[in-house]
C-alpha cells in the first residue's frame, strides 16, 4: 500500500506510549498498534481527528503517501 502511517514517529516526538495514546483517543492499545504498524484497512475521520488532537499534529504528519 502506498500510504505510510507515521504514528510511531509522532509518539517518539511526543514521548508518549501506545497505552497513553489509546487512553487519550478512546481506542484499545491493540487497535493503536494495528494503526501504527500499517495493518489497518481504514481509519475513521473521528479517530484521525482524535489522533491529531492527542498528538498535536496535522493529518499529514500521521499519514503519508509514498509511491510504490
Amino acid at each position: 500500500m502506498a500510504i505510510r502511517v507515521n504514528i510511531d514517529v509522532m509518539l517518539a516526538k511526543r514521548k508518549m506510549s501506545v497505552g497513553e495514546l489509546a487512553d487519550r483517543i478512546g481506542i484499545t492499545p491493540v487497535n493503536v498498534s494495528v494503526l501504527k504498524n500499517g495493518r489497518a484497512k481504514a481509519i475513521r475521520f473521528t479517530t484521525l481527528d482524535r489522533l491529531c488532537a492527542a498528538l498535536d499534529c496535522q493529518p499529514g504528519d500521521v499519514l503519508e503517501y509514498v509511491e510504490d
